[in-house]
């Protein structure tokens, strides 16, 4: 008796430990597929997952009807996720740019209070991974499937302050503060000449 009172509250903790994630259903086409009496209808669905923390991925799946499509697209969405390190939990740390194949698109980073500036399958992207203010430019393919490829190959290069110190062997510190020390010693040099 007393074992099955400990077990319990151990299944509720690790319902907790699951993080909930939020899925956006972008696109939805009707595909065929031609056999010997004719054609077969189906469906393909285009989804994006994240937990609206930092983790953002997408899948595709087609099926006959459009909620097994959508199941499974947002199975393989979840499987996908990737992390990505946002600044104050609201912005990217630096200006990105990603591509696949005829698309490209540029994210920048943005101040508090802009908002997310992007279209379409884009916009879909920043709310998942939880992006408050971004501003984005897709330029060449308006395909979705193309452009959030793209979006996440963008992501993927991001780096915070702290994964580029380690990967210098330097402190956060040492890597943040040497623009600031270029620019504090230019204004005081110039009243020096003159």
């Amino acid at each position: 008796m007393a074992e099955r009172e400990n077990r319990r509250p151990r299944r509720d903790d690790r319902r907790d430990e699951t993080p909930e994630f939020a899925d956006r259903l972008v696109a939805i086409n009707r595909v065929s597929k031609t056999v010997k009496g004719g054609k077969r209808f189906g469906f393909a669905a285009l989804v994006v997952v994240g937990d609206q923390k930092g983790r953002v991925g997408f899948g595709k799946g087609k099926a006959k009807e459009v909620p097994e499509a959508i199941r499974k697209a947002t199975e393989q969405a979840k499987r996908q996720m990737i992390r990505v390190p946002l600044r104050e939990g609201r912005t990217l740390h630096h200006d990105i740019e990603g591509r696949h194949g005829a698309g490209k698109v540029v994210m920048r980073t943005a101040v508090a209070g802009t908002g997310i500036i992007a279209g379409g399958p884009m916009r879909a992207v920043f709310e998942m991974l939880g992006l408050q203010d971004v501003v984005a430019k897709s330029l060449g393919s308006q395909n979705p499937y193309n452009m959030i490829r793209a979006t996440m190959d963008g992501l993927k290069k991001e780096s915070s302050p702290r994964q580029v110190a380690q990967r210098r062997s330097k402190k956060v510190a040492d890597i943040l503060r040497k623009p600031e020390a270029e620019t504090v010693a230019e204004p005081a040099a110039e009243p020096a000449q003159a």
